[in-house]
C-alpha cells in the first residue's frame, strides 16, 4: 500500500510538472534583433522629421517677423520742416518790390517804365519814370540779399535734418524704413535745390532790372538830347521895361 501511495504521489508531482512547464515557458521574453533595429531606425526617421517641421517652423517665424520689420514706418519724418522752409523761401520771392515774379506785372511795368516808354514823355515825366526805375533796381537788390539770408537761415535745419536722416537709414530695421528714409533725403535735396534756385532768380532779376534801366536811361538821354538839339537858337527882340518907352 506504502509503494503505490509513493507511486501515486510521484506520478502526481510528475504530472503537476508537465502540466505547469508549458506555462512557465511562455511567459519568457523572445528578443527579435532585426525587430529591433528597424524599429530603431524607424524612430530616427520620425525624430529627423519632426526636427525638420521644427526648423521650418522656425524659419517661417523669422520670415514673419522680417516681414513686420519691413513694413515697420520710419519714426521720423522731416516733412514739416522742409515745407516750413519752402514755405519762407517763397514767401520772399512773394515779397519782391514793385516787379513781381508775374508776366503780366513785368509786362505791365516794362511797358509803362522800360522800352520805348522811356524816351517819351513830358521832362517831368521822363524824370518820374527814370525815379521809378531807379528804385525797382534798388528793390530788386535788396529783394536778393533779403532771399540769400533766408536760403544761408535754412543751412542749420537742413544739416540737423540730414543727420538724422542718415542716421535713422542706418539704423533701419526693415526695407520700409530705409526706402522712407531715402525718400525724405531727396525730398531735402529737393528743397535745398529749390533754394539755390531761389536765389539765382533774385539775383538775375536784380541784374536784370538794372541793365534794363541802364538801357532806359540811354533812350532817355537820346531822346533828350534830340529835343534840345532841334530847339531853334535865340532870336533877340525889343523890349519895354516901362511904360511909355
Amino acid at each position: 500500500m506504502i509503494k503505490q501511495r509513493l507511486f501515486l504521489t510521484a506520478g502526481t508531482i510528475a504530472l503537476g510538472l508537465a502540466i505547469a512547464t508549458p506555462s512557465a515557458s511562455a511567459q519568457w521574453t523572445v528578443f527579435d534583433p532585426t525587430n529591433f533595429s528597424q524599429n530603431v531606425l524607424t524612430a530616427a526617421r520620425e525624430l529627423q522629421q519632426i526636427n525638420n517641421q521644427i526648423k521650418m517652423l522656425t524659419n517661417q517665424a523669422q520670415s514673419l517677423v522680417n516681414d513686420a520689420k519691413n513694413l515697420t514706418n520710419l519714426p521720423l519724418s522731416t516733412l514739416t520742416e522742409l515745407q516750413t522752409s519752402l514755405a519762407e523761401t517763397k514767401s520772399l520771392l512773394d515779397a519782391a518790390h514793385a516787379i513781381a515774379f508775374n508776366v503780366k506785372d513785368i509786362e505791365a511795368t516794362y511797358s509803362s517804365f522800360y522800352g520805348s516808354a522811356a524816351g517819351s514823355g513830358s521832362t517831368e515825366a521822363l524824370f518820374a519814370a527814370a525815379e521809378t526805375r531807379w528804385q525797382n533796381s534798388v528793390g530788386a537788390f535788396e529783394d536778393s540779399l533779403k532771399v540769400q539770408a533766408g536760403v544761408v537761415g535754412n543751412i542749420p535745419s537742413n544739416t540737423s535734418a540730414m543727420s538724422s536722416l542718415v542716421s535713422a537709414s542706418q539704423d533701419a530695421a526693415g526695407a520700409l524704413q530705409a526706402a522712407q528714409a531715402g525718400n525724405q533725403l531727396l525730398a531735402l535735396q529737393s528743397q535745398q535745390l529749390s533754394d539755390v534756385i531761389a536765389v539765382l532768380s533774385a539775383k538775375a532779376r536784380a541784374d536784370a532790372l538794372e541793365q534794363a534801366r541802364q538801357a532806359a536811361a540811354e533812350a532817355e538821354a537820346k531822346a533828350q538830347y534830340k529835343t534840345f538839339s532841334t530847339r531853334t537858337g535865340y532870336v533877340p527882340s525889343d523890349i519895354s521895361m516901362f511904360k511909355g518907352e
